[in-house]
Order: C-alpha cells, then structure tokens, then sequence
C-alpha cells in the first residue's frame, strides 16, 4: 500500500522551501593553490577566474576553478570570453570534473574592489545562479605573511535597491541600509582529502623554515604603508568630490523651493484679486512650470563604495602599524638580552 504522505517530485518541487542563507564557503585546498598561482604569476596586473563546485545547504563548496585569459582591449572581450568559459566546461565535464558555476574569483591590489563593475558582475551571476561568492585574493597583502583571502557576496537589501536603481536617501533610510551593509563576508574553510591532510601532517615534523616564515619579521614595511596612505588620500579626495555634489544638489533644492513660494505667493494675491472681481481663481499647482519640475537626487553609492574602500585602507594600516609594533618591542627585547 502507497505511503499517503509521500510526495511526488513534482510536488515537492512546487514547494520549495526558501534556501538556507549561506554561512560557510569550503574551498578545496587545490583550488586556493591555483588562485594564488594565477593571481602571483600576473601581479601587478589583475586578473579574474571561474569557480567550480556544488551548492549543498548552507555550504558553498569550491572544488575547482580556472583562470580566464587576458585579452587586449580591442578585442570583443564578452563574446570571446563567454565561448571559452564554454568550452572549458565541456572538457571538464568529459574528464566527469565538477563544472557547475558557483562564482568567481579575482585578484585586487591592497583591497581596492569596491567598485561598480563588481557589483555588475555579481547582478549578472544572480540571473542565472541562486547563490554565488567572489574570492578575492590580493598578493601585496600576502607578501606580509598573511593569506588576504575573503569571500564575498552582496546582501539581499542592498540587491533589491540595485535592481530599482533607487539610491536615495528617504530609500536608503526606509531600508535601514548604510555603507557596511553592501557587502557580505562569508567564512572560508580549507577542505582536503584524507589522503593529503595524513601526508601533510607527516611533513609537518621535518618542515624547513620557509622564506613566508622570513617575510613575517621583515621591520620595513614603508612601501607598503605608503601606497596605501596614497590610496586612502586619493579616496578622501573622491569623497570629498561626492559631498560637492550633494551639497550644490541641496543648495539647487533650497533655492527651488523659495522660487516655488515665490510663486505661490504670486498666485493666491492674483486669485484673490479675481476673487474680489467675480472671476474663477486659478490652479495654485502648475506641473507645467518648470519651478515645479523635481531636481533630481544624485545616487548615493559611490559614496557609499568610497567609504568601504576608505574603511578597509584603514583597517589594512591598522593591522599593519599593530604588528609593527609587535616586532618592534621583540626586537628591542632580543637586543637588550
């Protein structure tokens, strides 16, 4: 006899229960190899790739990945781009290698990828993928003995603004969404197989001391502290350019309102005037004036993704001034014994 609660196929994918949200992004130990190598091997130079694996619950599993090429400027870089990210699924898939499209990955310098254009790309991936992540990896900071290695999505709110375009402040305000709600960082987990992690710990004993080791006592760290004092001023320049457009945008909403009571003025004495004559008053709103055209209100996110970028300048010279300092006072310990 047939369970009377079971369910069809096509019944439970009718109804389907909203997807848990995201808490952990598990990347196989191979594919953040190929990142690094990839980005490294083109630094200063930035470069982007495909990530590959399975979406499972509330785990987004990276298990491979491949760079996309580098072309010329003059060259129809989406068409061309689009046929070899084909490709190269189709060879994946022969090998029977994981080719399902879960994001992708791209190289920044000292953490300036803020912008529009990664916004853009994660709007186009959401057309087709359910959840997708970009990692971004930067080699500069990693010369500092630190992965700078990060997940990121876009949260739910601030895709819904982007889509109607509405950047307002009464928008922004109604959706209680500031400059740190553009952005999600997701936890990165390293995955290995059995295998490489019991050899892994087999080496760990008879481990050399690595030039990485080196690189975390290095004293000198001006270049790097530099360009990013250079970054984070040419980012308070750009700021201070945004403020200038919100302030001569409320200075031409001040002065289009007082033109608006000038007239209004003008409009109740006359209608008072034909009042007093017998005659019919006329309609105090005219939306063919153009004093009553709306000014419109410039978008407010650049703003909002110069003051990320400003923010993590911040926290990038922070962290680097803190260890500093650490090596510093070992420094003057081992002198002094």
């Amino acid at each position: 006899m047939a369970n009377p609660t079971a369910r069809s196929f096509l019944q439970v994918a009718a109804t389907e229960e909203v997807a848990s949200p995201l808490r952990v992004v598990q990347i196989e130990g191979l594919a953040i190899l190929k990142i690094i190598k990839h980005c490294k091997e083109f630094s200063p130079a930035l470069v982007t790739g495909q990530l590959l694996g399975l979406d499972v619950g509330s785990v987004l599993e990276v298990t491979n990945c491949f760079p996309f090429p580098i072309r010329e400027e003059d060259e129809e870089n989406e068409a061309e781009g689009a046929n070899y990210q084909l490709d190269m699924m189709k060879c994946l898939r022969e090998v029977n290698v994981d080719n399902n499209t879960v994001g992708w990955y791209q190289s920044t310098l000292l953490g300036s990828f803020q912008t529009v254009e990664l916004i853009e790309t994660f709007m186009n991936y959401q057309e087709n993928i359910r959840r997708c992540v970009c990692i971004i990896y930067d080699p500069s900071r990693s010369t500092q003995g630190v992965l700078a290695l990060k997940a990121l999505k876009l949260s739910d709110s601030f895709m819904d603004l982007y889509r109607n375009n509405n950047f307002t402040g009464e928008k922004l305000r109604e959706k209680n969404l500031s400059w740190v709600d553009i952005f999600e960082e997701i936890p990165i987990k390293v995955s290995n197989s059995a295998l490489i992690s019991a050899f892994m710990t087999d080496l760990e004993g008879d481990a050399p001391v690595t030039q990485c080791d080196y690189d975390r006592l290095q004293l000198s760290t001006n270049p790097f502290m530099e360009r990013n004092m250079d970054f984070l001023i040419e980012c308070m320049d750009d700021l201070s350019m945004e403020q200038q457009k919100f302030q001569f945008y409320y200075r031409s909403l001040s002065r289009q309102q007082a033109q608006q009571q000038a007239w209004l003025q003008k409009r109740r004495a006359e209608n008072a005037s034909r009042k007093a004559a017998g005659e019919e008053p006329l309609p105090e709103e005219d939306p063919s004036n153009p004093v009553f055209k709306p000014v419109p209100e410039p978008s407010r996110l650049d703003s909002f993704l110069i003051t990320n970028q400003i923010a993590n300048y911040c926290n990038q010279i922070n962290g680097v001034a803190g260890q500093n300092f650490s090596k510093l006072y070992l420094m003057k310990a081992l002198h002094e014994n």
